[in-house]
């Protein structure tokens, strides 16, 4: 397919740049992946979208405040984004300034600490280290809540608890698992009550989801890589949902993406590494049944996903509908639940 194949008009208008009063606040558009019917709903209504016996599957990573603002010697201005701690002291970041710093300059934040950039790689990414402090401590004092590229304004107080899941517990993503943001315990124990057992994956995500695709075949496509785990516990409450015949509900596409990572052998099996697992159109998934899911780019590797589980043209009609239901697109937006289409299945 055709990277145009999965392009849709978006006003600007309906990006949504804040988030809602309430987690749980959100609408809710439908899918059912057999039919193609859709229906526009609520994010309560959940409750009774699920069966007892399904198992809801969340990303519990965390997003930490990953965006420092630096100087360079000469008095520059730079924008850092860590993508991966690899240690301590060291980092893999995005910098942004008017002229590349060269390897072995240093770069002063805010309060006192220095950065030393040791080297870049051929994929663009700088190896940083800090001077004394360590980084995750540096992040904590200094850093800024890394909000998404199309939210234009700059990060607030109020970010530092919306743009964050309420069962984050894994720090290491620089961008949140948004299906998860809509979770609050209210919601959480109504669908506990409602006989709906739950799990968790880490996926750690970072700034390469937002990367655009470049070629047009997608097929062609090279996928950024992010690192995923997943323990023995949530492959047998996997198992066990299969056994008594509940649905495996993945809660945002990092989640398929880490449990069909895991799977990608024949069976789900605990995993530990990185993925440049790439679902499009003609892929399909052995472990889940449902998606809860915001809504993505334009030509995005998210919305392919999308598009390969719950059919190409039925959801770029969905996506046709919430434009012209005026739907609130991307982080702080609004949600779609999707069944599987007969095509995803695999075999």
């Amino acid at each position: 397919m055709q990277r145009t194949d999965f392009h849709y008009d978006l006003p600007v208008e309906l990006i949504a740049q804040r988030p809602l009063a309430t987690r749980t606040a959100a609408r809710l558009l439908t899918l059912d992946g057999v039919s193609g019917v859709l229906a526009d709903r609520q994010i309560i209504d959940l409750v009774g979208l699920v069966r007892p016996g399904d198992l809801l599957v969340f990303n519990d990573t965390q997003v930490v405040p990953a965006r420092l603002y630096a100087r360079k010697s000469t008095g520059g201005q730079v924008e850092l984004l860590i993508e991966r701690l690899l240690d301590s002291g060291r980092a893999l970041a995005h910098i942004r300034a008017s002229k590349a710093p060269k390897p072995g300059s240093w770069l002063q934040l805010q309060h006192g600490a220095r950065l030393q950039v040791l080297d870049k790689s051929p994929a663009g990414l700088y190896t940083i280290a800090s001077e004394a402090m360590p980084l995750a401590a540096l992040l904590e004092r200094d850093g800024h809540i890394p909000l998404p590229p199309y939210i234009t304004r700059p990060d607030d107080a109020a970010d530092i608890a919306r743009y964050q899941t309420v069962f984050a517990r894994r720090p290491g993503a620089v961008a949140a698992p948004t299906a998860g943001l809509h979770f609050d315990a209210e919601l959480l124990a109504g669908l506990a009550a409602a006989g709906v057992q739950r799990t968790y994956v880490t996926l750690h995500i970072g700034a390469g989801t937002f990367q655009p695709v470049r070629v047009d075949d997608i097929e062609s496509h090279a996928m950024h890589a992010e690192w995923l785990e997943i323990s023995a516990e949530t492959v047998a409450a996997v198992a066990a949902t299969r056994a008594r015949g509940g649905r495996v509900i993945a809660i945002g596409t990092t989640a398929v993406r880490a449990l069909e990572t895991a799977a990608s052998t024949g069976e789900l099996a605990p995993y530990s590494g990185d993925t440049q697992l790439f679902l499009y159109p003609g892929r399909t998934f052995r472990i889940v049944d449902c998606l809860l899911t915001n809504f993505h780019l334009p030509e995005s590797t998210l919305l392919m996903l999308v598009a390969a589980f719950g059919g190409h043209d039925a959801v770029m009609a969905a996506y046709r509908h919430a434009v012209t239901g005026h739907y609130r697109f991307f982080s702080y937006g609004d949600a779609m639940w999707l069944t599987a289409a007969p095509t995803a299945r695999a075999g």
